[in-house]
């Protein structure tokens, strides 16, 4: 099982980006898929979590500038982020639980994102 994010780069305060996380491999099912950040110096923590229902929760600082979903049949996350601050300046990385033999957790690995002022 394998989780690709893409997406990442430099971009000026205010503007926006695309993030994509695909899954791939032997797997039945995905339940819960989420997006961390991990600025530098500091702990990895959520930014935006989305159910296979579509139900979503995002933290404090993201919500009502980034959208997370998915596109079940293509076993794909997004996150577009709009109005973008510096402090969104980060690696993100994907995360998501997915049934192989049993329920486990899986990380991608990062996408760099840069906000400059």
């Amino acid at each position: 099982v394998q989780l690709q994010a893409s997406g990442g780069g430099l971009v000026q305060a205010g503007g926006s980006l695309n993030l994509s996380c695909v899954a791939s491999g032997n797997f039945i099912a995905i339940h819960r898929m989420s997006w961390y950040r991990q600025a530098p110096g500091k702990q990895r923590q959520l930014v935006a979590s989305i159910m296979h229902s579509g139900a979503t929760d995002y933290r404090d600082s993201v919500r009502g500038r980034f959208i997370i979903s998915r596109d079940n049949a293509k076993n794909t996350m997004y996150l577009q982020m709009d109005n973008l601050k510096p402090e969104d300046t980060g690696v993100y990385y994907c995360n998501a639980d997915l049934r192989t033999n049993s329920w486990n957790n899986f990380w991608g690995q990062g996408t760099l994102v840069t906000v400059s002022s």
